[in-house]
């Protein structure tokens, strides 16, 4: 009875209804990050741009936007982006290099390439390379699903291509999120069939190349430093982590209140972006915080249930790409704030203000939730 449900409805082009407790789960994280942002940004905005509500607003725009996107792509039926897997390739590869094109590019300062302006708006390629390079991959992966146990079939040319999108982001640079991209591949190249061999070959010679690198970049073996030993420079290299875990720390179980964190009050750097996790912890307590990372732990889950009941390899291996990027993202950055892990200076996702980072979070959710309409009934 099942199967012929299922073949009636795939005949009459009926699917079911997007996962629930995924949607709520986002929906839930989305709207604490609004509230949480609205406390931490406003002393930092009235100084710098003389308007309080300035981060706010310029995130409920790019939330829009970014909602806009989700419905666009939760009714777009995800099969066709396999069609367009290789284009969304050299379009991961076009977006790097913009970066560094004067006139596009839109530097902080003449060390970081990782912003680009169109239309006096700016935005960060290398948020949107997290989605179109996993569609590639899964989609790649799901035609040589049978051929990956050969290494020039399997490891050789995955290796290839992930390296030139690791050359582009290293010559931003952009440790951070490429530390992301390579994990999040690594995970749908496992999913996709990878051989278990082949992806511990892979992060020997990552962790070789990572121990090359900090040797070679100063500021690199600095953060590892602080991560062994945050007092090493508190007032200097390790500043932000020691204000970050003063921030946690003062916190306590309850927090201080809504509002009256003390460490925003410019002493802790990237309120509103990358370090907006310690004003959640010192502003609403341990107890909240925690609930907070449950919520992206059941977000994981329920992405995995939608993969595990997808109806093909690459709904599978997207699907789990997807989650694992959300999720990876969220750790490293919880990670780097309580010092668990070095600090990479990536945004909490759906919380951090950043138009690119929520818009391209919310694109691969819509994404997710197609994939759990088609599950198998």
């Amino acid at each position: 009875m099942a199967q012929f449900k299922q073949k009636f409805n795939k005949l009459i082009g009926r699917h079911g209804e997007p996962d629930l407790a995924m949607l709520i789960t986002v929906s839930v994280i989305i709207l604490l990050g609004l509230i949480m942002l609205s406390s931490a940004s406003g002393t930092f905005a009235y100084s710098r741009f003389n308007d309080g509500y300035y981060f706010i607003k310029h995130q409920f725009l790019a939330l829009l936007i970014g909602i806009g996107m989700f419905f666009y792509f939760s009714k777009t039926d995800y099969h066709i982006w396999k069609k367009y897997s290789i284009h969304l390739l050299i379009f991961s590869v076009v977006l790097l290099t913009l970066v560094f094109i004067p006139g596009l590019s839109s530097s902080a300062n003449f060390k970081a390439h990782s912003w680009i302006n169109i239309f006096g708006f700016s935005l960060q390629p290398s948020e949107f390379v997290k989605l179109t390079f996993l569609i590639y991959l899964a989609a790649w992966l799901e035609a040589r699903n049978k051929k990956l146990e050969l290494v020039s079939q399997g490891v050789g040319p995955f290796l290839a291509v992930l390296g030139v999108i690791a050359f582009l982001m290293l010559m931003q640079p952009d440790f951070g999120t490429l530390s992301i991209i390579v994990v999040t591949s690594l995970i749908a190249y496992f999913v996709g069939g990878g051989k278990v061999s082949h992806i511990l070959m892979i992060v020997l010679a990552g962790l070789i190349a990572l121990f090359i690198m900090v040797q070679l970049k100063p500021y690199q073996a600095e953060r590892f430093r602080c991560y062994m030993d945050p007092s090493y420079n508190s007032a200097g290299t390790c500043y932000q982590v020691n204000q970050s875990l003063i921030a946690v720390g003062s916190g306590g179980l309850w927090g201080r209140g809504f509002g009256a964190s003390r460490q925003k009050l410019m002493y802790l750097p990237e309120v509103s972006g990358d370090s907006i996790f310690p004003v959640i912890g010192e502003e609403m307590g341990f107890v909240f915080s925690s609930l907070l990372v449950i919520l992206f732990l059941i977000l994981f889950y329920r992405g995995y249930i939608i993969a595990k009941k997808s109806p093909d390899h690459f709904g599978q291996v997207l699907a789990i790409g997807i989650v694992s990027w959300i999720t990876v993202q969220a750790i490293i950055n919880i990670g780097g704030m309580i010092n668990l892990m070095p600090m990479t200076g990536v945004p909490l996702p759906f919380i951090s203000s950043g138009g690119s980072a929520i818009m391209s979070a919310l694109a691969a959710v819509g994404i997710l939730a197609n994939i759990s309409r088609q599950a198998r009934l």
